[in-house]
């Protein structure tokens, strides 16, 4: 899922497809029945203007925009919020040259805000839904301030970068649930009717009984913004939050958590320990931050099934994106590239179907409208956690237990948010970097 700065994403290989076929119920999305009255319910079976506010406006919050402004014929995008104002400016004029969405973007200049309190300023204005798709080491705070406002919520995966933001998430999901108000996961995958069907494949029994899992995530190097003159050390950080682990949770937590996600989908809960081995071979240098380039990580669930997690960004090297499952009866690959069933016969999907990303807002919007708002709360929150305690185990060289991942006390935010000092730039060392 190459999706860093994607605006637009097709459900599989071979292309943009229209969907086709088989329908899926709202309940496939974990749609929450005999959801109450306000303020979801303001917009059941209404054909009220739903105001949309973008916080985070790189290329995956303006394609978010594209995506919740074509879910629902009566929706505006009305504010913008960024740390950057030539980011805001450049989404803005995307957005507005769009010729299915541009009649539905309307940000004049007062509803355009910047800097780190940006969000709050938006959060006080007059909307109703917010997508977040700010760096991650933000979303705990943004999520918790935007249900304590009462606004529905797309966050962008993952939605963490410590255990005590995964637990501040998931209180605010509990909190959100309590006040029936959406909260929608980025982990675009569970919204792919082909991933659907074959996850539930897997779910009824297909290849027996799962023994081992496999996901892979292997790819090339993206962007680096070399250092300007008068860049301070946070300026410099943000613009490259990517290699930060305190602003991105390292790669193996903004990237690969798709795949640890579906491995955790098809077992339907998650691993009880991890031990691992990760670094930088080839992002050496200090423009790279402090992120690995690699981390190999072996989790085991509780009844023994084991799943073997590689990833790694090295230009010139081959790449493999996929999610395997090896049962009693036979294997699944369960990836973009093919969802296929192998036993003593073949299945496959190949069926057409719409792109996952319009559907994960296409549901969002329709349950709201319908009063009953999609929570994915526990889901995206423990396999944030899955992808954390991994790096945990290959930062440290240690053994790392659900348990202790769980109750971790390191919290990588900063002193504060302002541009002028940032933290400090340390590259883990494993036996050496203790967990905390």
């Amino acid at each position: 899922m190459n999706d860093v700065n994607r605006t637009t994403t097709s459900a599989h290989d071979s292309g943009r497809r229209q969907f086709i076929g088989r329908s899926l119920s709202m309940a496939a999305a974990g749609i929450c029945a005999g959801a109450v009255a306000s303020p979801a319910g303001v917009y059941a079976g209404g054909d009220d203007v739903l105001k949309v506010g973008l916080i985070g406006c790189g290329g995956r919050g303006t394609g978010a925009a594209q995506q919740a402004l074509r879910a629902d014929d009566n929706v505006k995008l009305v504010a913008m919020a960024d740390a950057f104002e030539d980011r805001l400016r450049l989404s803005l004029r995307t957005l507005s040259s769009q010729e299915d969405v541009a009649g539905k973007v309307d940000v004049p200049p007062d509803k355009q805000f910047v800097g780190f309190d940006a969000y709050e300023e938006l959060l006080a204005s007059d909307v109703d839904v917010v997508l977040l798709t700010t760096p991650p080491q933000f979303r705990p705070m943004q999520l918790k301030a935007a249900i304590e406002a009462g606004k529905h919520v797309f966050a962008e995966k993952p939605v963490a970068v410590d255990a005590p933001g995964v637990r501040s998430v998931l209180q605010t999901c509990a909190e959100a649930k309590r006040k029936n108000l959406s909260v929608v996961s980025g982990l675009c995958i569970r919204y792919d009717g082909g991933f659907r069907e074959t996850v539930q494949r897997l779910h009824d029994g297909s290849i027996g009984d799962i023994h081992t899992l496999i996901a892979n995530d292997y790819r090339g190097s993206i962007w680096v913004k070399p250092r300007k003159d008068d860049w301070t050390d946070m300026h410099w950080q943000m613009r490259n939050w990517y290699y930060f682990t305190w602003l991105s949770g390292d790669f193996n937590v903004e990237q690969h958590v798709h795949y640890l996600d579906v491995c955790a989908w098809v077992m339907g809960e998650y691993p009880v320990k991890a031990m691992g081995l990760g670094g930088r071979q080839v992002r050496t240098d200090a423009m790279y931050g402090n992120i690995y380039d690699h981390h190999s990580v072996a989790y085991e669930f509780e009844n023994g099934v084991r799943l073997f997690s590689n990833c790694r960004q090295q230009s010139g090297c081959k790449n493999n994106m996929s999610a395997y499952a090896l049962g009693s009866k036979g294997r699944a690959e369960v990836s973009e590239r093919r969802l296929e069933i192998t036993t003593d016969t073949t299945w496959r999907f190949e069926d057409k179907v719409k792109n996952m990303y319009q559907v994960e807002h296409d549901e969002m919007f329709a349950g709201i409208r319908a009063g009953h708002p999609l929570n994915n709360g526990k889901y995206m929150a423990h396999s944030t956690m899955l992808a954390i305690m991994g790096r945990m185990a290959t930062y440290t060289g240690q053994e790392i237990t659900w348990g202790q991942a769980m109750a971790s006390k390191q919290n990588l935010s900063p002193k504060n948010y302002a541009w002028g000092d940032a933290p400090e730039v340390e590259i883990a060392r494993p036996g050496i970097t203790k967990f905390v």
